[in-house]
């Protein structure tokens, strides 16, 4: 969705910025799509991951609280919106009949330390498939489609895109898809690392590098809120987001694969997006990004 994604979002939240009804309610919304949640129906293994959400009486997702449109929480509800913030409200009453969560705040550093801990049950937080990454997560979806894109401080000259980034310093979060990203697009930038977002738009505002490469999603939240961010370009890769599950845990990613088909087959998926990111973005919803079986 590109440019047209980016401009949509800043529109909106110039528009709606310092008012009470800066993020949109999630209640009625929710509600809505609850209405028409699947049930889970499978079997439950004793010890499994469904066990013992069972038992918990509640999903436990890890993720973040201040990305627009994606996962965010209303002031005025308390409540988490967004389309990453409803999708975990689905899963949770899918597996438990009530959408029971609890959100643990993650980085790109602390995701799969969570997942292997156990200390989260799943991470939804625009959170890209890569081989490496699957080295040490599992992957339920994908269940998004975005890319790598660029930004600069308000007024940087030179940099329109990824060609420009070569002999430059450049910003990116550790273990993050945005460095082979810039190695392959720019092999002679020199790249540093910083271990969250916020770090990240630290440095770039310190002067530490001269761009900053993340995924879309995340950019435009960012850039949302501040206004010495400017996004350049257009996203110059394409990147399927997954549901981070704990690595070897087989049978738990095939109920959330499961859960993803039913989901977009039943219109549910598209109706989550209309809910949410579709709130700014004209047109029909996409289709949701095809599952491997």
């Amino acid at each position: 969705m590109g440019r047209l994604f980016v401009a949509a979002v800043l529109l909106f939240v110039a528009g709606c910025s310092g008012g009470e009804n800066a993020v949109p309610g999630g209640g009625g919304k929710l509600d809505a799509l609850l209405a028409k949640a699947p049930a889970y129906t499978g079997q439950v293994v004793p010890g499994s991951a469904v066990d013992r959400i069972k038992k918990r009486g509640k999903l436990l997702i890890g993720g973040s609280q201040d990305a627009p449109l994606l996962s965010q929480l209303d002031p005025v509800s308390g409540e988490l919106t967004g389309f990453d913030a409803y999708l975990g409200k689905l899963l949770a009453h899918h597996l438990l009949g009530k959408p029971e969560t609890e959100l643990l705040s993650a980085t790109s550093e602390t995701r799969e330390p969570l997942l292997a801990n156990g200390t989260v049950d799943v991470i939804i937080q625009t959170y890209t498939i890569t081989p490496a990454r699957r080295e040490r997560v599992a992957f339920a979806g994908p269940y998004y489609r975005s890319g790598q894109s660029i930004a600069v401080r308000k007024g940087t000259s030179g940099i329109t895109g990824p060609a420009d980034l070569a002999g430059r310093t450049v910003i990116a979060g550790a273990n993050t898809p945005a460095i082979a990203a810039i190695k392959q697009a720019a092999p002679t930038a020199r790249i540093v690392e910083f271990g969250s977002d916020p770090e990240c738009l630290t440095a770039l505002k310190q002067g530490r590098g001269e761009a900053y490469v993340q995924d879309q999603a995340i950019l435009v939240a960012d850039a949302a809120k501040d206004g010495e961010l400017q996004l350049v370009g257009e996203p110059f890769t394409e990147d399927l987001y997954g549901i981070g599950i704990k690595h070897g845990d087989a049978e738990f990613t095939e109920v959330v694969d499961d859960w993803l088909r039913e989901i977009g087959k039943s219109g549910l998926w598209q109706e989550v997006w209309r809910q949410t990111i579709g709130t700014v973005v004209t047109g029909e919803a996409p289709s949701p990004p095809a599952i491997a079986s």
